[in-house]
């Protein structure tokens, strides 16, 4: 059996189709229909003649425009002449009178600023469209200018409009929602942010938060600056992964946990370990780097931990630009990872920048080119911290509608010379131990004091520090002990070393104890002590002293 053949003759199928179009007048046996009468008798059927339609033509016009819901208005003539208004116009805007030109009787149109768009339809006959105009009595439309012949010279327009009212105030509804969810997270990540950066004596410091345009969601960057005493400061910058409150929130609680890490006076990497941890606890669905930077004046250079953050930047004196690169561990909140502290100069006259990835961060680049083109800036970045900060954020390129949020620190190491450097002053002596090593320091710490030109109040309590200082490390410590004195304009900071990396504490003495009353001593008359373990494994205890303004 032929099944091809035998298929053509299932009604509706567009062999069948064509059968019917090509076989008028053949007999049956020429279609070879003659063997199997009882099949074509059970599925050939002749449907009926379709009634003829009525032409587009037939319909009237006028009635079909004017039962329309959206507003129709036909102007004819390069004057916009009007020609017919439908029902839902004039029930909009009242009646137009015919023959008058659109622009003395149509103000609404020029309000949906379409008489431009009309003479552009008339010019090009190309239809145009503007979507979701307002008009004064507050309505919003969008409306389609087409083209269409007029027996008029010039042509005519067609202008249809339909009411998005309903559209418009829901969308600017979700607008005001957006713009309030908006302000909240700005709100929430200026405030979380310090509102007045610490000015440490060594070091010039300046700071700036961009949040990012409208169209992108508040994220978690933040910076900090945290004083250690004895002259040394902390330096943090951080991004949280994240947009929105949500975001912030995190930043926030990060931003509180490195201040209370900070004055445990722990290495960097310490620090990080810690922030890690508790990164992972507030948020496992959230990550987070960071870089945490310590500056020690007596040191001169920046020892800092980077959890996946972008590199310090270091501006010498004469231009040239460093990149602080190892060690860098995985972000926070990843965990099983021991982070490592690193080091890089910053000698006096050299700059350090911390910055977070929206600053250098664009789309279609490697972020590398990123950093180079923030390397060229710097190079040529001089003046005051904050003139350095708004150039770098220029160069750039960050504007008010940029995608994502940027922070910058920038920090000056400045070189004095003359009456300035007059108020900058060191001396260290190296204590054998023994009995002579206190009155040693007494007499060195003395003759220093005197030749700074203190008042005797402030003499004598640094003498009577240094010594309580040096009686605790003799007793508690270890050699090798070394006495260091340091004067800046505003304070006055004793720091004894030594090899023991048991930390002292405040305690009450009883009356009949001999010993304990050092520390209650030097806390009593110093403005601030701390004490902190050194990296060579022993640990160094402080004391500072204001200075009369």
């Amino acid at each position: 059996m032929n099944f091809t053949r035998w298929s053509s003759r299932l009604p509706g199928t567009q062999r069948r189709g064509a059968a019917r179009r090509t076989d008028h007048g053949i007999s049956p046996v020429q279609r070879g229909e003659g063997s199997v009468p009882a099949a074509r008798g059970e599925y050939e059927q002749h449907p009926e003649p379709l009634p003829d339609a009525p032409a587009i033509e037939d319909f009237p016009v006028r009635e079909v425009l004017g039962s329309l819901p959206a507003l129709v208005a036909l102007v004819y003539g390069p004057e916009h002449r009007i020609a017919y208004v439908n029902d839902a116009y004039a029930a909009a805007f009242g009646p137009r009178p015919a023959g008058a030109t659109a622009a003395g009787a149509c103000p609404e149109l020029a309000e949906l600023g379409l008489f431009p768009l009309m003479d552009q339809v008339l010019r090009s006959g190309k239809p145009r469209t503007v979507k979701s105009r307002k008009v004064r009595d507050g309505g919003s439309y969008t409306a389609t200018c087409l083209p269409v012949d007029s027996p008029d010279e010039g042509g005519g327009v067609l202008v249809f409009a339909a009411d998005v009212t309903d559209h418009a105030e829901a969308a600017e509804r979700l607008r005001a929602s957006e713009r309030r969810h908006r302000e909240t997270a700005v709100t929430l990540q200026r405030s979380l942010l310090p509102q007045e950066l610490e000015q440490p004596d060594d070091l010039r410091i300046a700071a700036d938060y961009r949040p990012g345009g409208t169209d992108a969601a508040v994220g978690g960057d933040w910076y900090d600056v945290i004083t250690l005493g004895a002259g040394r400061t902390a330096l943090v910058i951080g991004d949280v992964m994240g947009r929105g409150v949500r975001a912030a929130a995190v930043m926030g609680q990060l931003r509180t946990a490195v201040r209370a890490y900070a004055r445990l006076d722990l290495p960097p990497h310490e620090v990080l370990q810690l922030l890690d941890g508790l990164a992972a606890e507030i948020d496992a669905s959230q990550i987070a780097t960071c870089v945490y930077a310590v500056h020690d004046p007596n040191e001169g250079r920046l020892v800092y931990a980077s959890a996946g953050h972008l590199p310090i930047l270091v501006r010498d004196e004469d231009g040239s630009v460093r990149r602080a690169e190892d060690p860098t561990g995985p972000p926070l909140g990843t965990g099983g990872w021991i982070h490592t502290s690193g080091t890089i100069a910053l000698p006096p006259g050299s700059s350090a920048v911390l910055y977070t990835d929206g600053l250098v961060e664009r789309r279609g680049e490697d972020i590398d080119e990123g950093v180079a083109a923030l390397e060229r800036a710097l190079s040529g970045a001089t003046g005051t911290p904050q003139v350095v900060c708004d150039r770098l954020i220029r160069s750039l390129g960050v504007t008010a509608e940029h995608d994502d949020d940027v922070a910058v620190l920038v920090v000056q190491h400045p070189t004095r010379t003359g009456a300035a450097a007059e108020l900058f002053h060191n001396a260290a002596l190296d204590l054998l131990g023994g009995i002579e090593a206190a009155p040693r320091a007494r007499a060195f710490a003395s003759g220093v004091l005197a030749s700074w030109r203190f008042s005797p109040e402030l003499h004598d309590l640094g003498v009577l520090a240094t010594s309580e200082l040096v009686a605790n490390s003799l007793q508690h410590g270890t050699p090798p002990m070394r006495l260091r004195l340091r004067r800046t304009d505003r304070r006055l900071i004793v720091e004894v070393t030594d090899g023991d990396d048991h930390l002292p504490r405040r305690r009450r003495a009883e009356t009949e104890d001999e010993a304990g009353r050092g520390i209650s001593i030097v806390a009593t008359i110093a403005s601030s002590w701390g004490s902190r373990r050194t990296p060579g494994g022993g640990k160094a205890v402080w004391c500072e002293f204001a200075l009369p303004s």
